[in-house]
């Protein structure tokens, strides 16, 4: 599906956005042992060090001259917000271009979640949504979307060593697919942080040919689906990326992930009052749930200045919820983190 472009080539790379092979060539091509590769990964995603000074176990001359071979700079962060319990934090980084995008750390008893954005704004437009409200300006490159785990995992003194990513900030991460995949894969590294792909989950609108596309990487992510509605009439409104692919292509596609990747499908369903929570949509979502290996996450409405929608009441969503539970395999209410900062879902870009 097309898309903006990346930003402009940088006359040096980022360290953050090269995998170990590509840092090996960028190193050998400066005349460096490629082994040195191993240890620049080891400083700067298990000790967490910024500068080149800082790595005293490569010769004096390399820390000299490796500003020269990559860019180790991380995006400003041009604010800061916090929860009154200080359990969610978003964060606004300024790219190298002057264009702003908001990553979010949430924090519960169980684990810290960072979720991050793959693309500048948003094009597809969905009804609730307030990044949709911006348009696309850009897409992320890799170490774009790098930089929000070590801005906010520096932020956080790296005191969880276990955390989950969710591609579930601005943008389409499957409509950014190689960025957002190379990210992903440096991530992934067992020389960096080595996070395992059952920790990492990316939502998608329903790109179908992305979710195929990631079903054969060879990687066990999770996969959201932002499904929110049970019929093509409905969902066409809300998500209208729905009507290049309706629901009778993006459930066998979803279908299929699950399948191939041994995974679960999360079913992301978001609660409007009076738009998608009465009983026959329950039956639907439930019906839909069934034929996937799926669970469902409910998400009451987070409210955005200028659009139409309303969050049901309490007791709705635990309506909503106990028609569900007799007939689908698994559901969750989510709790709203981060409503009081615009941080909670479908809330991110009112300050970009």
């Amino acid at each position: 599906m097309s898309s903006l472009p990346l930003p402009a080539t940088r006359a040096r790379p980022s360290l953050f956005g090269l995998s170990r092979p590509k840092l090996r060539r960028a190193l050998e091509e400066a005349g460096v042992a490629p082994y040195r590769a191993d240890q620049i990964f080891s400083w700067v995603y298990r000790k967490h060090r910024r500068a080149a000074a800082e790595m005293t176990n490569l010769p004096t001359s390399l820390r000299d001259r490796l500003a020269e071979v990559c860019d180790l700079s991380l995006p400003r962060v041009a604010q800061a917000l916090g929860t009154a319990d200080g359990q969610t934090h978003k964060f606004v980084l300024e790219l190298e271009d002057g264009a702003l995008v908001e990553c979010v750390s949430m924090r519960t008893e169980r684990r810290l979640t960072l979720c991050l954005s793959s693309q500048v704004g948003c094009a597809l437009k969905c009804a609730f949504c307030a990044t949709g409200k911006m348009g696309l300006k850009r897409n992320l490159a890799a170490h774009e979307i790098v930089a929000q785990v070590l801005r906010m995992g520096d932020f956080h003194a790296w005191r969880d060593t276990r955390f989950n990513l969710v591609l579930m900030g601005m943008g389409e991460p499957l409509a950014n697919y190689e960025p957002t995949l190379e990210a992903i894969r440096i991530l992934h590294d067992e020389a960096g942080l080595a996070l395992s792909a059952r920790r990492v989950t990316v939502s998608t609108s329903g790109v179908v040919t992305g979710i195929r596309r990631l079903a054969e990487e060879g990687l066990p992510l999770g996969l959201a689906v932002s499904l929110h509605a049970t019929t093509d009439a409905l969902r066409d409104r809300l998500v209208p990326l729905n009507q290049r692919w309706p629901l009778g292509e993006l459930l066998p596609a979803a279908r299929d992930y699950g399948r191939r990747t041994g995974r679960r499908v999360t079913l992301e369903y978001t609660l409007m009052a009076g738009v998608n929570d009465g009983r026959e949509d329950a039956r639907r979502l439930a019906g839909i749930a069934r034929g996937l290996p799926s669970k469902i996450n409910l998400i009451p409405y987070n409210p955005v200045p200028g659009l139409e929608f309303e969050r049901p009441t309490r007791q709705a969503v635990e309506t909503f919820a106990g028609w569900l539970y007799p007939e689908a395999p698994a559901v969750m209410v989510r709790n709203t983190l981060g409503g009081e900062i615009w941080a909670a879902c479908g809330q991110l870009g009112g300050l970009s």
